[in-house]
């Protein structure tokens, strides 16, 4: 991987994806649409969270996934074990679990009083004795298969993939492993459901080429400088499910007064407050290019889940298809422990300009959806810059069309 000042033209490292504009047809088709749902969320791995949502035993949380038709209970166990079941009771099909997220070591359906242990044993059936040739071991909840990397949970909808999920990650799972996401507990976490494709939700993420435009209040000359306007992008990975990109940092950033306080006491969005995880982590895990200008690292898991690495913390974006134009974005910032006053402050002022950039991220999706509906196109042509969403639309055409494994 080269500087992009040596090396401007990353699309043209990958022949395959071609240089030609973007249909817009799998952004708006219904039937594209139930193409993916089938082929591709039910096919992949999909990350549903983190373990420390579920630090003790009976400890559980919700996804509800629109895609999947389904809603996904995952739960500690009283041995430790985390598992995932459909949130489906075995009498009548009621949802068990209606609350996000929880802690209890039974879990009763509200129907008719089945009760679950949280290794999804049933456990407790009222007036049991009125089934005919009922034997309550037959009942357990529905197991969906699950695994872990890095302390993330992943979840398939195939009670049998084809790829383990190792397989499925190929080189990013050694990022998810060694990266120190554990030393950085307080998270903040923002839904919001769009009128929008999920896909138009998650190429607002795959580039930082919009970032001087539409973040030009939020977080000016953050990732760009006069010197060069188009140097946003320092290194890029295409992988062969998923994709990574190593972002520049404005070293000459002037900082306000607040922000230069903020600074003094934890790890920023601004580069020249990177932390201390540069130091022990190897350039397989930050900063690949190990430039002086870094910002930043992307990483996209298809099809969905993106991970931004700083120095000292990092964020995650979830994009939840529900229907063709309707998505569930949800956004989260992991933080170290506040340890102090101070240390909170610089933590509050971080989420705020967070909060402040996924706002203006935000504004363009709906408006862009309506555009795209509108006929007025069909094709969208890609910068250079733009190459991760080409790919992971090349991997989506794979999938569809029966290649993707």
């Amino acid at each position: 991987m080269e500087s992009a000042t040596n090396n401007p033209r990353w699309t043209t490292q990958y022949p395959e994806l071609g240089t030609g504009p973007a249909s817009i047809e799998p952004y708006i088709s219904p039937e594209y649409f139930e193409l993916e749902r089938e082929r591709i969320f039910r096919r992949v791995w999909l990350n549903v969270g983190r373990v420390e949502e579920i630090p003790q035993a009976g400890d559980y949380f919700v996804q509800d996934l629109a895609v999947g038709n389904t809603s996904i209970l995952v739960v500690r166990g009283q041995d430790g074990v985390v598992r995932a079941f459909h949130n489906v009771c075995k009498h009548r099909g009621n949802k068990i679990v209606w609350n996000g997220s929880g802690s209890c070591q039974k879990l009763t359906c509200k129907f008719h009083g089945w009760t679950y242990a949280p290794d999804g044993q049933l456990v407790g059936v009222p007036e049991e004795e009125m089934f005919f040739d009922f034997e309550k071991e037959e009942y357990a909840l529905t197991p969906v298969t699950t695994d872990i990397c890095g302390g993330f949970i992943f979840i398939h909808l195939d009670p049998n993939p084809q790829e383990t999920l190792q397989q499925y990650l190929g080189e990013v799972a050694t990022v998810l492993r060694e990266f120190p996401f554990a030393e950085l507990p307080a998270c903040y976490s923002y839904k919001a459901e769009l009128k929008c494709n999920w896909r138009v939700a998650r190429d607002s993420q795959l580039e930082a080429y919009h970032a001087k435009s539409l973040h030009a209040r939020t977080i000016p000359d953050f990732f760009t400088n006069r010197e060069n306007p188009a140097v946003h992008t320092l290194a890029v990975k295409l992988y062969h499910h998923h994709s990574m990109l190593s972002g520049y940092g404005n070293q000459n950033h002037t900082q306000t007064p607040v922000e230069a306080l903020a600074a003094r006491f934890g790890a920023m969005l601004s580069a020249e407050a990177t932390g201390s995880f540069l130091e022990r982590l190897p350039p397989q895990v930050l900063n690949p290019t190990r430039s002086p200008n870094w910002s930043f690292d992307l990483y996209y898991i298809f099809p969905n889940f993106h991970f931004l690495l700083f120095g000292g913390f990092c964020l995650t974006h979830y994009m939840w298809p529900i229907t063709v134009d309707r998505s569930l974005w949800e956004a989260r910032l992991y933080l170290p422990k506040a340890e102090d006053s101070a240390q909170w402050f610089s933590q509050e002022y971080t989420r705020c300009v967070t909060r402040d950039v996924w706002l203006e991220d935000g504004s363009t999706l709906e408006n862009v959806q309506r555009g795209l509906t509108s006929g007025a196109i069909t094709h969208s042509p890609l910068q250079d810059q733009e190459v991760m969403i080409r790919h992971a639309n090349k991997v989506a055409e794979d999938f569809i069309g029966g290649s993707g494994q």
